[in-house]
């Protein structure tokens, strides 16, 4: 955790994570104008059986995000960097979000970036079954449940948080 938020000083971030039970909040605040930039939500769930999950509820970055010189891609990895290790330290092995489908265009996006980082589409949740009824409860919405390893996470992008010797 303290590579990432090194990292994310050198990038102008000020990355906080808070935690109230299981519930947990990240909120990414520029260092120059102490403007939030962007936040993360969600909870770590205990499910019998599977262990901890690290539920991702929702992310949100500012349009001002648009232009720095850093993409909304570097920002969301910042937020989400602090997510998965706040999982990993909490005993998750699973980290599961929903790529939320509020129009189709939006929808492949978001399924492009959760991919790109690591996660596996697992179920559609469409509305159109009793099945999707729960989901639908849990996540808020329609959309593509997607799930992906902690560890594996962790893995794939440690390297970005690390210092590089000169």
């Amino acid at each position: 955790m303290s590579e990432i938020l090194e990292s994310s000083r050198t990038q102008k971030l000020n990355l906080q994570l808070q935690t109230l039970g299981p519930f947990f909040r990240i909120t990414a605040r520029s260092l120059v104008t102490d403007r939030e930039l962007g936040k993360a939500e969600g909870l770590i769930r205990m499910w019998f059986g599977k262990g901890n999950i690290l539920h991702l509820d929702s992310i949100k970055l500012q349009r001002e995000t648009l232009g720095m010189e850093k993409s909304i891609f570097g920002l969301g990895l910042y937020i989400g960097a602090v997510a998965i290790r706040h999982g990993y330290d909490s005993g998750c092995e699973t980290a599961q979000l929903l790529a939320i489908n509020d129009s189709d265009l939006y929808h492949s996006k978001l399924i492009r970036f959760y991919t790109r980082l690591g996660f596996k589409p697992v179920y559609e949740v469409t509305g159109s079954s009793v099945g999707d009824i729960t989901h639908m409860l849990v996540w808020g919405g329609v959309g593509t449940r997607m799930d992906a390893s902690v560890e594996e996470l962790m893995i794939k992008w440690c390297k970005r948080f690390k210092k590089t010797s000169k």
